[in-house]
């Protein structure tokens, strides 16, 4: 079959099964095919619900491609706000941690964009861990496996600059009304933020503090209907505060100072 026939029955596969960026997903799959028996494969995966990012094994992230391995949280579009924002501030050769890394983008790409820092990760999924410390381990980064701040190495007190946080806040009762592409294939505790939202987050505004260096920096992502709440947990917790949002991208973000 000729491929630009074959493209255009793949794109109306695509576009019947639900896929709204049908013709970008199509050519996507057809590049990274190797063999016609496998892009039916890939082609039936994506038809069958499954992240085209896990069944390509990268995600573009602020236009680098990071890796993502099935069953990890596939990073938003509208994190890289959240990263570009702590770029506008961070110095090379800060120490950054990203917390509740998932795939470790947020870390990995704000390496890129400072020109190197001391990187660390950590996430309380092993198949997260894993996939995290394929992207960060070409940048000299580390990934720890273990609850929030528990496994990061105790020299690291007192002397983060950065603290990257993407940490579960969709309410558990709505976990339900999430695409199937989220609720189906992504880990549930990496977005399951509890009956308000704000569970993990609560825990990171407390345990927060100690870890921080003078004048660093908590960079948290939360919706514009929890702003508020989150930007209350972080003044709380003895952080200067300021909310920064993103129209364009839907994100919402909060800024701790220490």
């Amino acid at each position: 079959m000729a491929l630009v026939s074959r493209s255009r029955l793949i794109v109306a596969a695509l576009r019947d099964a639900g896929c709204v960026f049908a013709e970008d997903e199509a050519r996507l799959l057809i590049d990274a095919a190797t063999h016609p028996d496998e892009l039916d494969r890939m082609v039936a995966l994506r038809m069958g619900g499954l992240p085209l990012e896990h069944i390509l094994g990268w995600v573009d992230f602020c236009g680098t491609r990071m890796a993502v391995a099935p069953g990890v949280f596939v990073p938003r579009r509208r994190t890289e706000f959240l990263v570009r924002q702590a770029a506008l501030t961070a110095k090379t050769g800060a120490v950054v941690v990203d917390l509740c890394c998932g795939s470790g983008a947020m870390g990995a790409t704000l390496y890129d964009l400072l020109g190197g820092c001391e990187l660390h990760a950590a996430d309380i999924d092993p198949a997260a861990v894993a996939c995290a410390q394929q992207n960060l381990g070409p940048r000299g980064g580390t990934a720890y496996l273990g609850d929030l701040f528990t496994p990061l190495p105790r020299r690291l007190l007192g002397r983060v600059d950065v603290l990257l946080v993407n940490a579960p806040y969709v309410p558990t009762g709505s976990i339900s009304l999430m695409p199937p592409e989220a609720r189906v294939h992504e880990p549930v505790a990496a977005l399951d933020g509890g009956t308000d939202g704000l569970g993990v987050q609560r825990r990171v505004a407390l345990g927060a503090p100690p870890w921080l260096s003078p004048g660093g920096l908590l960079l948290m992502e939360t919706s514009r209907q929890q702003a508020t709440a989150t930007a209350g947990l972080l003044a709380r917790a003895g952080l200067a505060v300021d909310v920064v949002t993103d129209p364009d991208f839907d994100a919402t973000l909060v800024v701790g100072g220490h």
